[in-house]
């Protein structure tokens, strides 16, 4: 049996590159998407051809019994997953109130909180039998912050980084090691920030800003940042972070991002 990691949303940006820096350091790494079934076998495919070990699992979070399916599938199949990566985004855009239906309020809470409440209740006891365990749980500026335009994402966000806290403690005393990581900045990233603004204004703002300006947060220095919370020694455990460009302000000290 392998020990595995799980990265629930294995996008082009930070998922792929920490399903593959994960397998890059011996775990079987498994990976799921919601969409896109092509581009979930070439991320398998590379790290295969990298002398790694992965599955990918296309499954849509939303749907009912998804996850707790997922995680015993791979508990049995596969081997017990020693770290397991959130990172499924809740952004429905930027919309004002009256513009955010209740449905699309919901959805926010269903992808940024519910789908975490899900597999941390399937997952958590688990890895409490094992005496130990890894949730990573990529979250974002506006988990700390509120803006307009952000009453689902803000909303979300917020409960998921509260949820982090309530797991913490209740099961970092039982072994298992959760950190909420706030991503406070613009991710170089073609299949998020990339397809928000299409491909022109994407490679304008990676001219302009990232390349060799370090201004966008590379998705491979993020990856190496959560493969080594993973190995802290649990008397200096990280349970949360901020990541953000060396030239960027935090998000306590600056205006709100404008893409």
């Amino acid at each position: 049996m392998k020990t595995v990691c799980l990265v629930v949303g294995a996008g082009a940006g930070i998922g792929a590159h920490v399903a593959r820096k994960f397998a890059s350091s011996g775990y079987h790494t498994c990976v799921t998407r919601r969409t896109n079934q092509d581009g979930l076998d070439q991320l398998v495919d590379q790290i295969k051809r990298s002398d790694g070990e992965a599955t990918g699992f296309l499954s849509n979070i939303a749907k009912e019994n998804s996850i707790e399916e997922l995680v015993l599938e791979i508990e049995e199949s596969i081997g017990p997953i020693e770290v397991v990566v959130y990172n499924i985004g809740a952004q429905i855009g930027d919309r004002s109130l009256k513009e955010t239906s209740a449905k699309m309020f919901e959805v926010g809470w269903r992808l940024g909180t519910f789908g975490l409440f899900r597999l941390a209740s399937i997952l958590l006891p688990l890895m409490e039998k094992r005496g130990s365990g890894n949730l990573l749980v990529t979250s974002a500026t506006a988990s700390m912050r509120g803006n307009a335009g952000q009453h689902s994402h803000a909303s979300a966000m917020a409960g998921r980084r509260m949820l982090c806290q309530t797991l913490n403690a209740e099961y970092g005393a039982k072994g298992i090691h959760i950190c909420h990581i706030v991503i406070d900045g613009i991710v170089d990233a073609p299949d998020t920030v990339g397809l928000m603004l299409g491909p022109e204004k994407f490679e304008a703002l990676r001219q302009e800003r990232g390349m060799d300006k370090d201004g966008l947060l590379l998705p491979s220095a993020v990856a190496e940042t959560y493969l080594n919370i993973t190995r802290q020694h649990r008397s200096a455990w990280t349970h949360e972070l901020d990541i953000r460009p060396f030239s960027e302000l935090p998000w306590w000290n600056s205006e709100k991002l404008s893409l």
